[in-house]
């Protein structure tokens, strides 16, 4: 098996369908970001409100904190490896996500999985709006009490916070960069401010952490376990695709893979902890699991606390909010059409397609937070991830044509500029992974979704390549 080696890209002309400058290669003077903005890139990313709700719906669930925290850096130390093998394109050939995705399934057929992707991020962009909005809604009400009972102004703090995020969208994607490096370490301060104020209410840490495990029974707590390891890996199953999308600003490789080996398990075991701290200690001060962090401050009424701790909450949210929900299906829309859609216009369908999800409903409870959202777009994510793996590594070695990434005709048009055997390989994934929520008997694949849609599209995909005698430039060759 051998693949050609790189080629520019500036050595053919583009295809105006398949190019413009933000899908264009980063050129080394824009090769920018160093180790510590990768770690404050996970650091930002992490510390937010769905994160904290991540960890403290596994409380809710049942769990005491050690089996949290052991489940959330579990999950984490698991999605790493994806997420470090997916940005080594990224950093090598400067190619965003929509672009690197072309050499598995092909031109055209690269739009599939960019849309999948696209669209399971403009969730998340609602809901980090809605909880925006929902914060803003707290202050108002702990500044001006009669605000409380008028849904109105929570629907105009909602759509306030969206503007603010189209905003920034709109100043482009190193005003993201600024953002990040400032806040993630004014963020860490205002967490553990959080933590200490809540270990101050419940008296210590052995109040605060005693809330006990409701499982009495290994089988009762793996049957809860191993869909909640699911969905910690979904969380960042969408940022595991569209990682290259970041480390195409990267000034080497090890910048990338440090910044993210040392980012992404300590800052989500790090604020996970604090969420699981904060939801135990909510038990012994109010008798119940608490596990969100803006209807657990709306319990205290001192009104300076309220106010800078919600304050964080909307720094955090906007930094989640821009730099993993908008960059990659803004680049994602743009591949539809590059001649007519920019970053810019990219991240205003997004914000549209966000409204129009209805997040409060996505996130009207823990369980439908966890068991549904999380878990079942993770199996429509985990196949396309194996795919694209097991191309770049197993059968292209890391070699890519980078000139044939960006027109027609060339070695990745494979069937009328799609991969069918890419194709069919999503769907085999897609299928076992998902069939659980239809079949009782194999619900069990729907309870390991990423897991399960991973290695049988991966596995699909590498049979049915290696079965085709691929004898032109950039293709295996048997």
């Amino acid at each position: 098996m051998s693949l050609t080696p790189d080629i520019t890209v500036h050595d053919v002309s583009h295809d105006p369908r398949l190019y413009n400058e933000d899908l264009a290669p980063t050129p080394p003077s824009r090769r920018t970001w160093t180790t510590y903005n990768y770690i404050a890139l996970w650091f930002s990313m992490s510390m937010e409100v769905t994160t904290y709700m991540l960890a403290s719906s596994l409380i809710a669930g049942g769990m005491n904190w050690k089996q949290a925290v052991g489940t959330i850096l579990l999950g984490n130390l698991i999605v790493l490896l994806p997420m470090i093998l997916n940005a080594h394109a990224g950093s090598k050939y400067g190619i965003p996500f929509p672009v690197f995705v072309r050499a598995s399934f092909g031109t055209r057929g690269a739009n599939i999985p960019a849309l999948l992707r696209a669209l399971v991020a403009c969730g998340w962009f609602g809901i980090q709006s809605w909880l925006g909005g929902q914060a803003i809604f707290a202050m108002l009400n702990v500044l001006w009490p009669q605000t409380a009972n008028r849904p109105g102004v929570l629907w105009a703090c909602f759509l306030g916070f969206w503007l603010l995020n189209m905003y920034v969208v709109w100043r482009g994607v190193e005003s993201i960069r600024f953002l990040q490096s400032f806040s993630a370490p004014f963020m860490l301060v205002m967490s553990l401010t959080l933590l200490f104020w809540m270990l101050h209410k419940a008296g210590g840490f052995g109040p605060m952490l005693s809330t006990p495990s409701r499982f009495h029974s290994t089988s009762a707590f793996l049957k809860f376990f191993f869909p909640s390891l699911t969905a910690m890996v979904g969380y960042w199953a969408t940022l595991s695709l569209n990682i290259p999308d970041f480390t195409r600003y990267a000034k080497n490789q090890d910048a990338q893979i440090v910044g993210q080996a040392f980012g992404l398990p300590v800052a989500m075991t790090l604020y996970s902890f604090i969420g699981i701290a904060c939801t135990s200690a909510s038990v012994s001060i109010f008798g119940e699991p608490i596990w969100s962090p803006i209807t657990l401050l709306g319990r205290f009424h001192q009104p300076l606390v309220a106010f800078l701790a919600l304050i964080a909450l909307l720094v955090a949210t906007l930094n989640v909010n821009i730099g993993a929900n908008v960059v990659s299906p803004s680049n994602d829309f743009s591949n539809l059409a590059p001649r007519y859609i920019s970053f810019r216009t990219g991240g205003l369908i997004t914000g549209f397609l966000g409204l129009a999800m209805m997040p409060w409903k996505l996130m009207s409870s823990f369980g439908s937070y966890i068991f549904g959202w999380l878990i079942g777009y993770s199996g429509l994510l985990g196949p396309v991830a194996g795919i694209m793996i097991a191309d770049y590594f197993l059968l292209r070695r890391t070699s890519l044509d980078t000139n044939s990434l960006y027109r027609r005709n060339g070695v990745y048009e494979y069937s009328n500029g799609i991969n069918p055997r890419a194709i069919v390989a999503l769907i085999a994934g897609v299928f076992v992974a998902l069939i659980g929520l239809v079949a009782p008997l194999v619900r069990f694949l729907y309870d390991y979704a990423w897991f399960v849609g991973f290695f049988v599209a991966g596995g699909v995909y590498l049979v049915l390549m290696k079965r085709t005698a691929a004898v032109r430039v950039g293709e295996v060759e048997e």
